[in-house]
């Protein structure tokens, strides 16, 4: 029988097929016929190397283990049967060991190293010669700067790293605790809530999970509850990874002294836009600098609606547990903004289909469901994206939280774009979100804060989707990880816009579009505790960077102290004791010395959105644009080209400070 996992081109993968053994077939079938095309490319005399027969042939290669690997790698994360998900992890980490001893092959090396000297390669597209120049400086990169017996302790190294990564990320998604709580600490939260978590002796289950843990925060008027439920989701996979991340960090370092750079993230960003990282360091601390400010009017504001609400002039401080139910409460008092009431505008279907009309304005293109897909579970639906009647790529939405499953929100590649022959394979990919099911009778409704990381996890999205480079390697989102979430964080923009609201934010029972007086608090609010919340992106971001370039991991400090000293001088907000927030912080292990580029890539998106805002946002004529110059291109021309081109000048952080209230 043929396995549900090695498809033709463009063909659909029978997901109702997948188990472990056709998991377990899948990935030996996969490294076995890559193995073969290897001696293929190894096999060719220096003479009649051409583009062809080796670099092309390097991609395809690449190509056909990634149409596998990838969508091993999300049904680890989302499959509902435990014996596959196990299966998938154990895959992942044959397929993690394959891809290093790719990229530590001496005679691939070679055969490219050997290509690059052709005379040929003067005549290569530009997109062609970046990618033969990157592949270079990637197995260079990869230690073939280094003797033989350095390259085999690296190899050992980056197996290792393979390894812990993998367990880090297992022990944050198969961690599961909870708070259960009664009626006078579930005081505050809105019905649907309290039914959903209902059990049945009338007690309350509080998981950790998005949908569960942020209204809960927000909403509950019990200060113990609230205290006791953060200290336990900053404690996630606590009993496991604070001695895996201290591994991986020694591994790190290891492998970046081997390789010869002082630290793990001068070598993490040397093929980065940033390029290095004093650029880091110096982006982070002027942003701090300016950040500052807006963050200690907000701190002042919360500070005021405490010592009203506990009648106590003399209060000082605010706790990390208490700041969301104040921010809340200063939405609801100061700013007349009510996130239930808002809430109602949001239901999940008319988001979707909003969403989507939006995106096929702008880009120009259709969505089509598919009915009765073959789907992991019962609540995924599958799409077509057309252009002119002609199928251009697919995706699949899988938008509920279900036990074991991703408990954030992101986007899993599945089939990268790729030209082959006179086709082009169809670009795949999965969003997987945790947002609220509807219940019985009952809708159901998102914050908008959901509306806002829907847009997000979009944006990448249509980035993986639209893509029409010639090349796997240089398709949709496969750039530098510091400008992958320009495209996703610039569509968040059309979720906080009158115009592209007006299109789907209508009540959920009498289909009132949102009152303009709804919207306009909605705007007046955006900003409140803007300045707090960019304020701990720098914290997450110098965090990680310190981690990578100026902490000991074999010296005397530990993880959790860094974090307590870092969160204390940088954040406004004191250390909750007891905590070791760092074992749950996934970033940590996917963003490696690159979570800067948060912050970083949302200043070119909102210069760049600002574009939009003088043309009208729902501007096809810029949307194309978008699409053309940004998404279609994926990494085939350096990003910072492709942000000057779209722009039409330098960047700047104008847009960006504004858009925080500055």
């Amino acid at each position: 029988m043929k396995n549900p996992l090695i498809t033709g081109l463009n063909e659909l993968i029978d997901f109702k097929k997948i188990n472990s053994e056709a998991v377990s077939e899948a990935t030996a079938l996969a490294i076995s016929a890559a193995k073969d095309s290897l001696q293929k490319i190894y096999g060719i005399v220096v003479a009649k190397r051409t583009f062809e027969n080796t670099m092309r042939a390097l991609d395809d290669l690449q190509n056909e283990l990634v149409k596998v690997s990838e969508v091993i790698s999300l049904l680890a994360y989302v499959h509902p049967n435990d014996d596959t998900r196990s299966k998938c992890l154990e895959s992942i980490s044959e397929f993690g060991k394959f891809f290093n001893e790719i990229g530590l092959s001496e005679e691939l090396y070679n055969a490219v190293k050997d290509y690059s000297t052709k005379e040929e390669v003067q005549f290569l597209s530009e997109s062609n010669k970046k990618y033969l120049k990157e592949t270079v400086e990637e197995f260079e990169r990869n230690g073939f700067a280094l003797p033989k017996e350095k390259r085999g302790q690296l190899k050992v190294i980056q197996d290792k790293l393979s390894d812990l990564g993998i367990q880090f990320d297992a022990n944050i998604s198969n961690y599961e605790d909870f708070l259960m709580v009664g009626e006078n600490q579930i005081e505050g939260l809105p019905e649907d809530y309290k039914k959903a978590h209902r059990q049945e002796r009338g007690s309350y289950r509080i998981g950790l999970d998005y949908p569960s843990y942020v209204p809960f925060m927000k909403y509950s008027k019990s200060d113990d509850a609230r205290k006791e439920l953060a200290f336990k989701y900053k404690n996630i996979a606590s009993d496991n990874n604070l001695e895996v991340l201290k591994q991986i960090l020694i591994e790190r370092e290891n492998m970046a002294k081997l390789l010869g750079y002082d630290t793990f993230a001068e070598y993490k960003t040397e093929n980065r836009m940033a390029k290095n990282p004093k650029t880091v360091w110096d982006f982070e601390n002027n942003l701090k600098e300016k950040v500052i400010i807006k963050a200690k009017r907000d701190y002042d504001e919360l500070l005021e609606i405490k010592r009203k609400y506990k009648s106590n002039a003399s209060i000082s401080t605010i706790e990390t547990w208490e700041a969301a139910f104040y921010d809340n409460m200063l939405l609801e008092e100061k700013y007349k903004l009510n996130n239930q009431e808002l809430k109602e505008y949001f239901e999940v279907g008319n988001v979707i289909n909003g969403l989507f009309k939006i995106a096929q304005h702008l880009y120009g293109i259709q969505f089509k469901e598919i009915d009765n897909p073959s789907v992991w579970h019962e609540d995924i639906k599958l799409f077509e994206v057309f252009e002119n009647g002609v199928l251009i790529a697919r995706f699949y939405l899988d938008l509920y939280p279900r036990k074991n499953k991703y408990n954030h929100a992101a986007l899993f590649g599945m089939i990268p774009g790729k030209k082959t022959g006179e086709n082009y394979q169809l670009p795949t990919a999965s969003l997987v979100c945790n947002f609220p099911k509807a219940i019985g009778d009952d809708p159901a409704l998102m914050l908008h804060s959901d509306v806002e990381t829907f847009f997000h996890e979009f944006g990448h999205l249509m980035h993986d989707l639209l893509t029409r480079a010639e090349l796997s390697a240089q398709a949709g989102t496969n750039v530098a990880r510091d400008f992958v979430e320009m495209p996703s964080q610039i569509f968040e923009n059309w979720a906080w816009n009158y115009e592209s609201l007006k299109l789907f934010a209508k009540h959920y029972k009498t289909g009132e579009v949102l009152p303009k007086a709804l919207f306009d608090k909605m705007v007046a609010a955006k900003n409140v505790g803007s300045g707090l919340h960019v304020l701990q992106q720098i914290f997450y971001g110098i965090l990680d960077m310190t981690f990578h370039d100026k902490f000991d991991p074999n010296g005397t400090k530990s993880t959790t102290e860094l974090v307590k000293e870092l969160q204390n001088e940088i954040t406004l907000y004191n250390f909750q004791e007891g905590t070791h927030f760092e074992a749950g912080f996934g970033h940590l292990n996917g963003y490696a010395a690159g979570y800067y580029s948060y912050l970083w890539a949302l200043v070119y998106a909102e210069d760049m959105f600002s574009v939009f805002e003088q043309n009208g946002i729902m501007d096809k004529q810029i949307g194309m644009k978008l699409r053309k110059i940004v998404l279609e291109r994926g990494s085939t021309i350096e990003e910072m080209d492709i942000v000057k081109e779209f722009l039409g000048r330098e960047p700047n952080e104008e847009a960006f400070l504004k858009s925080i209230g500055l």
